[in-house]
């Protein structure tokens, strides 16, 4: 299983920006993808999730209104959507599976919980 994040970059504050995330390997129907970031010195922090074959979302309430999160299981990607961007949005933004989804039939939201991860995109805003 391959997770491959990109989009990342340097961006102005205010801008916006969508990352993805190309998922391979295995079917995914059974599981839920989500993203995190982190900041230096801090710990990885849970932005969103996404059944993959419901589409069905949880977003984290201080990503609320300017994070989102979709799929598009054609391109096999999931995509995070970032709008207004601020320098406290600065990080390096990680895609990961939650192979249990289906399984445990609830949202997972700590890292601990996703079994694979990609190898992360850094975003970096300046004021």
């Amino acid at each position: 299983v391959q997770l491959q994040a990109s989009g990342g970059g340097l961006v102005q504050a205010g801008e916006s920006l969508t990352l993805s995330c190309v998922v391979s390997g295995r079917n995914f129907d059974s599981c839920a993808l989500g993203w995190f970031r982190q900041a230096p010195g801090k710990e990885r922090e849970f932005i969103a999730t996404i059944g993959w074959r419901s589409g069905n979302t949880l977003t984290e309430d201080f990503a609320l209104g300017r994070f989102g999160i979709y799929r598009d299981k054609t391109k096999s990607t999931v995509y995070l959507q970032i709008d207004s961007l601020t320098p406290e949005d600065t990080a390096v933004y990680y895609c990961a599976v939650d192979e249990d989804y289906d399984r445990n039939y609830a949202w997972a939201r700590r890292a601990p919980d996703f079994d694979i991860w990609g190898q992360g995109t850094q975003v970096t805003v300046s004021s």
